[in-house]
């Protein structure tokens, strides 16, 4: 059996950065030190916890001198919910470290030399700024170390997975990110299944009722829950869905899944109506969009209408454009901007976002709109743009992963003019862009910060032809 390796202890250590994944940075010789929960300024001891060559991991096991730019996280779970990792950090702090990782990202991954890049778009609203959130039935909730050593009994928990360990849940009783009403059915939800005895799911046996809950809320004022059982008990899924409208009558849309796979996705799952409707509305400069329960939509929605805004200025249209909108969800962006182009095409993976997409064409008399579904690599190649058209601007919003090489290639051989460039992920945006800098040069950026407190970061690039220039 191989022996454990002994971590060293390093005392007295300054913090002297922040990491793009969110983690601080310390130095300590030759070596990089990435560490949670800490702000540049600190002075603490560090436990190595992982070593490699050129960098390790560590914990904080005592703070000497916290730093004079620190913030005190208003959430009581702070520390290990792994959901708000900045709370600690000022907010104008957050959007220096985000603007530096796009910046950052594209100078080193993407190789650009010159391009204007523009001052950060922070979010007016930073506390309840969310629209969707999922929660976790778990028999399993996560305990800390002393109440393990006291042998206190494991409970069940409703709120999130602790990083790191999947079949672990810390209960929430108030969660920051989403509007009140979100922690009123949680809770609702938990005692009732207290009080009835209800079986919490057990991830790695595989049993036991009760899975996640998604809620889901709009600008509109509607509100989506959807519910997902593992094991069916009728009888028990009327009561408990009673309940909770008795409780929160302004449920507008209360849907039910049974859900029996190994996964929670629910892409591939059967939706029950139990109340309402199967969808709620959400509006954005006088434009409605409908969302299901397997739709996307940018879970931070006022900030979503800015980055659109953002979008649709950098692609400058004038009326005459064919616009391709890749990774299009709902087709917010293809029908947002819809009045500005000729036409416009959106291509989806999900069919039933598509279906959505279409509908939010209709209901707001947009006629100049296409949809299609289906892989992106598989639908966007030489033969649609030929029977399509080429197109003089494309849109693309892709997943954190980024565009597939297929996709590249596909813009290449189409030639737009513009390519605007939206992403959840500077790293594989900056990744990508390299690859169409064959043809593309980057002239302006903008970052705009959809999720406050955590590290993640929307970037906004314009791309022309390097002919055009």
């Amino acid at each position: 059996m191989r022996k454990k390796k002994n971590l060293p202890l390093l005392e007295q250590i300054t913090i002297t950065d922040v990491a793009a994944e969110g983690k601080a940075i310390a130095r300590y010789n030759d070596m990089v030190i990435f560490i949670p929960f800490a702000v540049p300024g600190d002075v603490v001891d560090i436990q190595i916890t992982r070593k490699k060559n050129s960098y390790a991991e560590g914990k904080i096991v005592t703070t000497h001198s916290y730093s004079t730019n620190r913030e005190t996280p208003f959430c009581e779970h702070f520390g290990i919910c792994g959901g708000c990792k900045w709370q600690n950090l000022p907010y104008a702090s957050q959007l220096t470290y985000k603007q530096k990782q796009v910046y950052d990202n594209l100078t080193r991954i993407g190789k650009i030399q010159s391009f204007d890049m523009l001052p950060i778009l922070g979010s007016e609203q930073t506390q309840f700024y969310r629209n969707k959130l999922e929660f976790t039935f778990s028999n399993k909730a996560w305990m800390n170390y002393d109440m393990l050593q006291a042998g206190a009994p494991r409970t069940a928990a409703l709120g999130f997975h602790i990083p790191g360990m999947f079949d672990k849940v810390l209960h929430i009783e108030k969660c920051w990110l989403q509007d009140e009403i979100s922690n009123m059915i949680r809770n609702t939800l938990h005692e009732f299944c207290q009080q009835q005895h209800i079986s919490y799911f057990d991830l790695k046996e595989q049993h036991g009722m009760m899975r996640n809950v998604i809620v889901r809320t709009s600008t509109t004022g509607e509100i989506m829950v959807i519910v997902v059982f593992y094991e069916k008990d009728q009888s028990i899924i009327n009561e408990m869905l009673s309940y909770l409208l008795k409780k929160v009558p302004s449920i507008s849309s209360l849907l039910y899944i049974h859900n029996t796979k190994a996964n929670d996705t629910i892409s591939d799952q059967e939706i029950h109506v139990f109340h309402g409707s199967d969808h709620i509305f959400e509006q954005m400069e006088g434009l409605k969009f409908k969302i299901g329960p397997k739709s996307f939509y940018q879970t931070n929605s006022r900030q979503a209408y800015e980055l659109y805004k953002i979008t649709r200025d950098f692609a400058s249209l004038t009326g005459n454009e064919l616009v391709y909108d890749l990774y299009t969800g709902t087709g917010t962006i293809a029908n947002f901007v819809a009045n500005r182009a000729q036409k416009v095409i959106g291509i989806e993976y999900v069919p039933e976002a598509i279906e959505d997409a279409k509908v939010n064409a209709s209901i707001n008399n947009i006629t100049n709109t296409s949809f299609f579904a289906g892989d992106m690599k598989d639908i966007l190649n030489e033969s649609f743009i030929k029977t399509q058209g080429k197109p003089d601007v494309i849109i693309t919003d892709p997943p954190r992963a980024g565009m597939h090489d297929d996709v590249i290639k596909a813009i290449l051989f189409a030639s737009p003019k513009k390519i605007v460039y939206v992403s959840c992920n500077p790293a594989t945006q900056a990744r990508d862009i390299l690859l169409l800098s064959e043809k593309y040069r980057v002239i302006k950026v903008q970052a705009v910060d959809m999720f406050p407190h955590t590290h993640h970061v929307e970037s906004v690039a314009l791309l022309e032809e390097k002919e055009s220039l």
